[in-house]
């Protein structure tokens, strides 16, 4: 056997080991990762145009499961209410038990316990919303806001309700996570900073972003380590043409 044939043998070998170890892991990480995501998260298409511009009308989101205790001030979340609509729905929370929610202060801003609220996500230049109201939030209760004031049907519609606007936390099921579809608008919901300060602070995203880079991962050791058998076999019999070609 030629040194030429030896040396080939041996990094044939080590190759194809290599390379089914990656196909291996990239399966473990491709599968586990579909699995890890459909445990924790469903998709859902937003029914309105109430959370533009953060979510359109249309838009497929990605929402994590989520008890309601979880919710904090802030989320964007999807809830189910009878009194409220016969399909889920998407709002952003802006009170919880306790909270006194008012609109609007003398530079039309939406103060929560006379706290003012600095809101990046409501369009345009106008106040926070084009109606005033004043609630205070039942305790074990939810007040929820969709980010285009001029276009939501939310708690502000449901002051005279029995719950003052507000919905339970029991109501809640998911938190979204990130916009999924279209794809131009893809990308992770943002934890509004002004919510921070206040008591209990904002939630932290889910682990989505560990998801995706999991099956992205998998993906490309799967792709890799199948094309390696190929591209050796490719690169074996240039080595031997060459080889011939100077003996």
């Amino acid at each position: 056997m030629s040194a030429l044939t030896q040396t080939t043998d041996g990094h044939g070998r080590a190759g194809r080991t290599l390379s089914g170890l990656a196909v291996a892991v990239g399966l473990l990480l491709f599968l586990g990762g579909f699995v890890w995501g459909a445990l924790l998260y469903r998709p859902y298409t937003v029914p309105t145009n109430s959370m533009s511009p953060t979510i359109g009308i249309g838009d497929r989101v990605l929402a994590q499961r989520i008890d309601g205790d979880a919710v904090r001030r802030g989320d964007v979340v999807v809830f189910e209410d009878r009194l409220w609509a016969d399909q889920p729905m998407v709002k952003r929370v802006v009170g919880v038990g306790g909270d006194k929610v008012a609109c609007c202060d003398r530079q039309g801003r939406m103060t929560i316990n006379g706290e003012p609220l600095v809101e990046p996500y409501v369009p345009g230049a106008g106040p926070a919303s084009p109606t005033g109201f004043s609630a205070t939030v039942p305790d074990g209760q939810l007040f929820l806001l969709g980010d285009h004031r001029a276009d939501s049907l939310d708690s502000r519609t449901h002051l005279t309700d029995a719950g003052r606007g507000s919905v339970p936390r029991t109501a809640v099921k998911a938190r979204v996570d990130a916009t999924a579809w279209p794809m131009a608008g893809w990308g992770m919901i943002d934890r509004p900073a002004a919510f921070a300060a206040l008591p209990g602070g904002t939630s932290r995203p889910g682990p989505l972003p560990l998801v995706v880079t999991s099956v992205v991962v998998g993906a490309v050791l799967i792709l890799g380590g199948a094309a390696y058998g190929p591209l050796a076999r490719r690169l074996t019999r240039n080595g031997r043409a060459m080889a011939v070609s100077h003996g």
